[in-house]
């Protein structure tokens, strides 16, 4: 790999691009290894008898937890993005973020840890040790925190390689979003071949991959000299704002120390549904209640107010979509353990490997719908993107009614093909290239200036949303009972309803949105 300088990029290229890129490249290939390695085994784990070396919770508990806690990942990136501009700098904070999430995931495989050590599994057990239910919820907090830290803080560094203006950047991002698909599709098989035989190793293996992904950021750092640094204050007002921001920061994280404390006492029972249920209900009033203020108090030209209106517009199709597209990690990774015919050649295949077929599916697909739109707007045939996120909403509602004729196959008794889950992905991931790239794309040409960051964040909220009401339906769509297993085709059928129904709605919309979307396409 030869070094050299051009006239584009100030330091050493590897590629065409900067170096860097490939620093950030593997550092998010494990860091997304970690996390899609143990979404995979996360509500399998929780809703596993107890006896079997799982949790034990109701389908009902473990989907409020998997909501809370995606919607936890997203949340947390607001913040983390901007204590990072304005205090830690962007590549410490991933830094430590990536530290923070290893020792998450390592706190989840203590249990395990502790049965190796003593020399064996020690057999069955009936009950949960306090280690078994503290271990994994704090796991499960430090992931949270450490995501929030690395995952937006990354991508940031990601285009501060690349001048103004110049014509490789969007090529940059697509070379670091095939390694976050990389990791995605490597990690479920990984880890949940290591989970056949211990959840707990599963866990620990997560960990180890964003092990080694600290491990080659800290060796190849050096490629990322002068990008993603601290922010360097000289004037006394600067350092007084800094100081105080630091003891601003301290002392809630010291108040939330004390209040995860006191919760896991037991002083303060827990209800994960009820928490998770107000959550969104606080997202919702949050989200709406800002994009109202900049509307109607922010001192906005017409046009700019209407834009923002299509956001808010958006916002909520936005959280319709991932509300069913997440449920991937939660009601349809359930159905696949419960109900469908796993077994090839007389080997079962361990149920997370279905994890990775979104992935592979995005590393085979996102060129043709990257060249697809190329080619239409050549042709002045590109759809809007109001009705991109149409085509992304029906392709999704169409992917569930497959999932129908499935959940009908396990209702009568009998267990479902493979290939009804692996179409539903196909569908689901069509979905995806239709709506996200879009959506992500779409924000920032409709944000006024001055605003692109905070209506980023907004966007990012709608995800929080979404991934928190997809833990909420999985709770009551997974088939847990048999009145739950009865009732699974109509309430699939009932997700295809709302689903197309949405997609009918934003196809209507769609006129008035680009009219009020202006001279953005």
């Amino acid at each position: 790999m030869e070094k050299q300088l051009t006239s584009e990029f100030s330091g050493p290229t590897a590629f065409g691009h900067p170096k860097g890129l490939m620093t950030l490249f593997f550092t998010e290939m494990w860091e997304r290894f970690s996390y899609y390695g143990m979404r995979a085994l996360l509500i399998l784990f929780m809703t596993k008898a107890i006896i079997d070396g799982g949790l034990g919770f109701d389908d009902k508990t473990a989907g409020a937890v998997y909501g809370l806690y995606t919607m936890g990942v997203y949340l947390l990136a607001l913040p983390g993005g901007w204590l990072a501009d304005r205090l830690f700098g962007l590549k410490k904070s991933v830094w430590y973020g990536g530290i923070i999430i290893a020792i998450g995931h390592f706190m989840m495989a203590l249990p395990g840890v502790e049965s190796w050590i003593n020399g064996a599994v020690v057999g069955p057990k009936d009950s949960l040790s306090t280690l078994d239910t503290t271990s994994f919820f704090l796991g499960l907090i430090l992931i949270v925190l450490g995501t929030g830290l690395l995952k937006p803080n990354i991508s940031s560094i990601v285009g501060q390689l690349y001048p103004v203006g110049s014509s490789k950047r969007d090529a940059g991002f697509s070379i670091f979003y095939m390694g976050i698909n990389l990791g995605g599709f490597i990690a479920p098989i990984a880890c949940s071949t290591v989970a056949e035989y211990d959840m707990h190793m599963g866990f620990g293996l997560a960990g180890l991959g964003m092990v080694f992904g600290l491990i080659q950021y800290k060796l190849t750092g050096s490629s990322l000299d002068g990008y993603g640094e601290a922010p360097i204050v000289k004037s006394t007002e600067e350092v007084s704002a800094q100081k105080k921001l630091r003891t601003i920061t301290s002392v809630i994280g010291l108040v939330g120390a004390v209040l995860i404390a006191v919760l896991f006492t037991g002083v303060i029972p827990i209800d994960a549904p009820s928490i998770a249920g107000a959550s969104g209900t606080v997202i919702a009033i949050v989200a709406f209640g800002y994009l109202g203020y900049v509307i109607f108090f922010g001192g906005l030209e017409k046009s700019d107010k209407n834009k923002v209106g299509v956001i808010a517009i958006l916002f909520l199709f936005s959280a319709m979509f991932w509300s069913g597209f997440e449920q991937a990690g939660s009601t349809l990774n359930l159905f696949a353990e419960r109900f469908t015919d796993r077994t090839i050649l007389g080997w079962d295949i361990p149920t997370g490997y279905f994890q990775s077929i979104n992935s592979l599916f995005i590393i085979i697909f996102a060129p043709f719908f990257a060249a697809l739109w190329v080619w239409l707007g050549r042709k002045n045939l590109e759809p809007s993107s109001p009705l991109k996120f149409t085509f992304g909403l029906l392709l999704l509602g169409i992917g569930f009614f497959v999932m129908y004729f499935a959940t009908k196959i396990a209702a009568s008794g009998d267990l479902a093909a493979p290939s009804w889950l692996i179409i539903t992905y196909l569908l689901h991931t069509f979905g995806e290239l239709s709506l996200s790239p879009v959506g992500l794309s779409l924000v920032t040409k409709l944000a006024p200036r001055g605003y692109g960051g905070q209506m980023m964040g907004i966007w990012f909220l709608s995800v929080a949303l979404g991934n928190l009401f997809a833990g909420l339906i999985a709770g009551e769509a997974s088939g847990g009972s048999e009145e739950g297993l009865a009732a699974m085709p109509d309430q699939f059928m009932m997700i295809v309803y709302t689903v197309m129904g949405s997609a009918l709605a934003l196809f209507l919309l769609t006129p008035m949105l680009r009219k009020m979307m202006g001279k953005v396409h």
